[in-house]
């Protein structure tokens, strides 16, 4: 029997699909406008009513992900301050040195891959690359759209800068999904041909084992080393995944 743990609520499964939504609505209304001169971007703009209407789609995706993101944070901040979770998306030194100890591990120079708790280091700086650059776009993204009432506060030069940093962040954001996220969700080894996680709310005890080992350990009162001797010592496969959320 395949045991499962549960790993997100029901409120985490519906956030994620909403910024997945809005965040490929932002994606193709925002690079057929960045890249406008390419053939496929004046197809898209053609098919959906012109320039003046992808211009307002993408506006009012923009506040559905920005409610969104606003949403997630006051719902951690709430979680750690009030109910007094532990603060487990928070980058450590220990990330850092499972970083290390996993390319040693990948060199064959560790028996076992790093331990993974509730989250791994590669979900951590995944989530902040994703967080940090939402936010940013996000901001910049008003700015464009509202650039008088932010030029009665600051200073006219804001309004370029800001064009600047939407659209080259916007494409940084995108390369970390499609070339980091969608791998570690897709075609890592680990769950392929998709993991499910994120859309059932639930993870098997074989990739606890293998991802969150000493989450695991604390749940079945057991030490990693008593896990690892039940399965056989079979943890020698590398490699790491990726859920996409918080707590």
């Amino acid at each position: 029997m395949n045991t499962t743990f549960k790993r997100f609520n029901t409120m985490r499964v519906i956030e994620h699909w909403i910024q997945m939504t809005t965040f490929s609505v932002l994606v193709a209304t925002g690079l057929s406008q960045k890249f406008y001169t390419l053939e496929l971007s004046r197809w898209f703009i053609l098919h959906m009513g012109g320039i003046d209407n992808v211009r307002i789609i993408h506006r009012y995706a923009g506040i559905l992900f920005s409610l969104a993101v606003a949403a997630h944070v006051i719902y951690a901040t709430f979680g750690v301050v009030v109910k007094k979770w532990q603060p487990s998306m928070v980058i450590t030194k220990n990330d850092f040195l499972n970083a290390v100890h996993n390319i040693r591990y990948y060199l064959g120079n560790e028996p076992y891959p790093a331990q993974g708790d509730k989250y791994s280091y590669t979900q951590k700086f995944e989530y902040w690359g994703i967080m940090t650059g939402g936010i940013l776009m996000i901001a910049t993204g008003a700015a464009l759209w509202r650039p008088l009432i932010f030029t009665r506060f600051m200073t006219g030069e804001l309004i370029p800068a800001a064009k600047v940093l939407h659209t080259n962040e916007a494409l940084v954001v995108f390369l970390i999904i499609a070339l980091w996220h969608i791998y570690n969700a897709v075609f890592s080894p680990e769950v392929f041909p998709l993991n499910m996680s994120i859309f059932t709310g639930s993870i098997s005890r074989e990739r606890m084992v293998h991802e969150h080992i000493l989450e695991l350990a604390r749940i079945e009162g057991a030490t990693p080393e008593e896990i690892r001797q039940d399965r056989g010592g079979s943890e020698k496969q590398p490699g790491e995944t990726g859920d996409h959320s918080a707590r």
